[in-house]
């Protein structure tokens, strides 16, 4: 048995994280240490009326800190969330930011910052290129991100996903100055995420560290990284997810979401790239959309990874160390969770095809496929997802 209290660090990985059972209560001495006066918190509607909300308020508050809340954040944050931020961040006269939930609120929150100082549109920054280098960097507000959530690792992420609303499309804005410079990740913060939630964000944090272990790029550190945390959602994700308030289960299982989104700079692929315009068309749980097509886009990328698979398999220790072991695992551990089979049950119809096909062809995590995609490949794993049909199997 394994002594949560015992799970305690200060890491530096790849910005400081504050990591243990507790620490929400060093979010005073966080802004002190970062010159925050005047902290504005970053949330979604659901958690802004929550206990541990009011208790983190009520900390800064004690300390001086006085710390309203902006809670306009949709689930999947458009652009209006983002300007409603900036607007709500110059009224009240603030100098940094609390990012406080999942990766919705995070990734928020994390634009909002990084918007304060630019005359551009927040477009003009999509991950394309070097389209970064053009931001104003003087006047970008300093975040302190508290995730509530084990699944996009968007507290160590340098980028936020924001809908354009305009074209219904995900797109990844990116800046360096948008990794958040202190993280507290307190395992106690998810004892209360419903089961559905921890299993959707939980496949998510899988899915960044396959994806980064599967992509062709060259990144020996990613790949080590991204095989741990493939080893810490095997081991601890439904354990969080059959017992809410192990600590030691949530803490495991943040850490993946971080190690995930540490390794995927090496790059995503297929599952992102058919996930993303799911989300944006129907509004499906990114997370929950990235569990459901990731067995099919691990079929359809078997030439490429069979043996980077089995070698997976075999650090995980499955009990079948080759590729089929691994798809195994992957679809034992989607049905023991509860994620759907397919992306019918996700409200995808045949109707969806061509045009969600089309908008997965020109995401940017497509190019980073280990099997060249483009919307007809794309098109025909949706086409399995459909049918509920996994090639091999």
């Amino acid at each position: 048995m394994i002594d949560p209290k015992t799970l305690v660090g200060n890491w530096s990985y790849p910005t400081s994280i504050r990591a243990g059972v507790g620490r929400i209560r060093e979010l005073p001495d966080a802004c002190r240490a970062l010159g925050i006066r005047r902290p504005l918190l970053v949330t979604d509607p659901a958690l802004a009326g929550l206990p541990i909300m009011a208790a983190a308020i009520d900390a800064n508050a004690s300390a001086g800190l006085p710390t309203p809340v902006f809670s306009e954040v949709r689930a999947n944050p458009v652009l209006a969330n983002v300007d409603a931020g900036v607007a709500a961040f110059r009224r009240g006269d603030h100098d940094g930011i609390i990012a406080f939930g999942g990766g919705s609120a995070l990734d928020c929150a994390k634009a909002i910052a990084f918007m304060i100082p630019q005359t551009r549109p927040i477009w003009d920054f999509e991950d394309v290129g070097d389209a970064w280098t053009g931001a104003q960097t003087s006047g970008i507000a300093p975040v302190i991100a508290v995730p509530t959530t084990a699944g996009t690792g968007s507290e160590v992420g340098r980028a936020a996903v924001i809908t354009d609303e305009a074209t219904r499309t995900k797109k990844i804005i990116f800046h360096p100055r948008m990794l958040p410079a202190i993280v507290i990740a307190d395992p106690e913060l998810l004892v209360g995420l419903p089961r559905r939630l921890t299993a959707a964000t939980g496949m998510d944090a899988l899915a960044h560290n396959l994806e980064a272990y599967c992509s062709p790029a060259h990144h020996p550190i990613a790949d080590g990284i991204a095989l741990e945390g493939m080893r810490l959602a095997k081991e601890w994700l439904a354990l969080a997810v059959r017992e809410p308030t192990n600590l030691a289960a949530r803490a495991y299982t943040l850490c993946a979401a971080h190690m995930g989104a540490a390794a995927f700079q090496k790059g995503l692929g297929a599952i992102h790239a058919l996930s993303h315009p799911l989300g944006s068309v129907l509004d499906t749980h990114h997370g929950e959309t990235n569990g459901v097509v990731m067995p099919y886009v691990l079929a359809f990328n078997r030439p490429a990874i069979e043996e980077k698979i089995a070698r997976a398999a075999r650090y995980l220790g499955l009990d079948r160390p080759d590729f089929d072991g691994f798809l195994d695992f992957v679809v034992a551990l989607r049905s023991e969770i509860g994620i759907p089979d397919g992306v019918r049950e996700l409200g995808m119809t045949e109707d969806h095809l061509d045009a969600l096909a089309a908008m997965a062809a020109v995401d940017p995590t497509a190019s980073g496929n280990p099997v060249p995609v483009g919307a007809a490949e794309l098109r025909e794993i949706y086409v399995a997802a459909l049918e509920g049909r996994i090639a091999g199997r």
